[in-house]
């Protein structure tokens, strides 16, 4: 399913002002990650670029379709090297887990299971 996301497609973000953009693929932590692009707002020109593991990903949905849903405390607690790499990071999975139509933004910290 991931790899349906292509350079340039926007993450949803629920509070973002700025668009979060799908770079491409790349290895970190000697495994494939989605690499994206943040806005820098002191640098428009020259965004941020974080990624997060296809193993995070397969962590974070496991939770999603055992428990129903997706929050930060879950992911602050049980994902905290993903968490220390951005709180960005969190939204970032939600928002791939909205473009997909698996979970839902209940609010603050917290994505839905889609039934």
């Amino acid at each position: 399913m991931l790899q349906l996301l292509s350079p340039g497609t926007v993450i949803p973000k629920p509070e973002a002002k700025d668009e979060f953009t799908v770079k491409g693929w790349a290895k970190r932590h000697g495994e494939t990650a989605l690499i994206y692009f943040i806005p820098n707002h002191s640098d428009p020109g020259k965004p941020y670029e974080k990624g997060i593991t296809h193993g995070e990903f397969d962590q974070a949905y496991r939770q999603l379709l055992t428990t129903g849903e997706f929050t930060r405390e879950w992911f602050n607690a049980r994902m905290p090297r993903c968490s220390k790499e951005g709180a960005c990071n969190f939204t970032t999975i939600g928002g791939i887990f909205s473009l997909f139509n698996l979970a839902t933004y209940e609010g603050r910290g917290v994505y839905r299971k889609v039934e």
